[in-house]
């Protein structure tokens, strides 16, 4: 093949691969619908299966499922026949993946889903399969033909099932109202569980909180910021509430407009209304704080504005999360 040869095979079977999407998603009805409703109101979980290239499309599902906020499982359908059909629980809900409709492998568990009265949600080619007809909801992936060549090898088909699978997780995970921080708590691990570690992983708490009272002379605070070595001290009122910060900065300043810490309190030193951190916020948000406002350092604080830590960006940069 020539390389305009080469090129123009593959983006026709990209464009094949688009049409079959356009048509896909022309095709979602209120048996979609169902589907969601189906697994929002299930106790258990949705166990995920199909043979061949089916099969490799619903493991993924099932991860997606899982990550995002719905319990989820694979269950190869041959290893199903052998003792695996234990996994499935009458709380579940079963989604069974086949391009037919006709996968012997996975019309096998369908009695058995049948006997002891868990829904089956059926994702197939054709409505009149058996699949089809046995499933409480039908999902039709409407694919006119594969990109293949020779309409034979699974592409398009495979391709519109991810689609499927990952539109009908995305949904779900709006539905229950999942955010940054559950999708955090499944991801600990590597990069992505990096950048979504939060504020309370990383900031410093108890005695190494520098903290003071606004009626604190300025000796004792100064003592206070250098003991601690953040920079920075909050400063609270009587009932322990954060009304204001000193910063290396603010010293600076407070000396250039001819201050006098022998005869000066905290309160006449500190920038008032600080910019804060949450425990529970992503420590990305609170880095991006920081740099808006050209700081170093953040106080944590708790829903009644007492502070419980603080954070330095050197803490949110050694954490590697950018």
């Amino acid at each position: 093949m020539t390389p305009e040869e080469i090129l123009k095979t593959a983006r026709k079977v990209i464009e094949e691969e688009i049409r079959g999407i356009e048509r896909l998603k022309n095709t979602l009805d209120e048996n979609f619908v169902k589907a969601v409703d189906l697994i929002l109101s299930c106790d258990g979980k949705v166990i995920v299966t199909g043979v061949g290239k089916s099969g490799h499309i619903a493991r993924k599902i099932a991860s997606t499922l899982a990550s995002t906020g719905t319990p989820s499982h694979f269950l190869h359908p041959a290893e199903a026949m052998h003792g695996d059909l234990g996994v499935i629980d009458r709380k579940d809900v079963v989604l069974a993946i086949s391009n037919s409709g006709e996968s012997s492998e996975v019309l096998s568990i369908v009695p058995y889903v049948k006997m002891i009265g868990v829904p089956l949600i059926g994702i197939t080619n054709n409505p009149k399969s058996t699949l089809a007809k046995y499933s409480d909801v039908h999902l039709f992936l409407n694919v006119e033909r594969e990109a293949c060549p020779m309409d034979l090898a699974p592409t398009t088909s495979s391709t519109a099932t991810l689609v499927l699978g990952d539109a009908l997780a995305m949904v779900l995970m709006v539905a229950r109202g999942f955010t940054e921080k559950d999708f955090a708590l499944r991801h600990p691990a590597g990069t992505l569980g990096r950048k979504l570690r939060l504020v309370k992983d990383l900031h410093h708490t108890g005695d190494e909180v520098p903290i003071v009272r606004e009626d604190t002379p300025m000796k004792e605070t100064i003592i206070e910021m250098t003991t601690k070595g953040f920079g920075a001290t909050a400063v609270v009122n009587d009932e322990g509430k954060l009304v204001g910060i000193i910063t290396d900065g603010d010293l600076r300043r407070f000396v250039n407009r001819g201050g006098n810490f022998d005869r000066s309190l905290a309160r006449d030193v500190m920038t008032r209304n600080p910019k804060v951190a949450k425990p529970d916020e992503l420590a990305l948000q609170a880095l991006k704080r920081m740099e808006d406002h050209k700081i170093m350092v953040l106080i944590v604080v708790d829903e009644e504005n007492r502070p419980i830590g603080i954070i330095h960006m050197h803490d949110i940069l050694r954490s590697e999360i950018i």
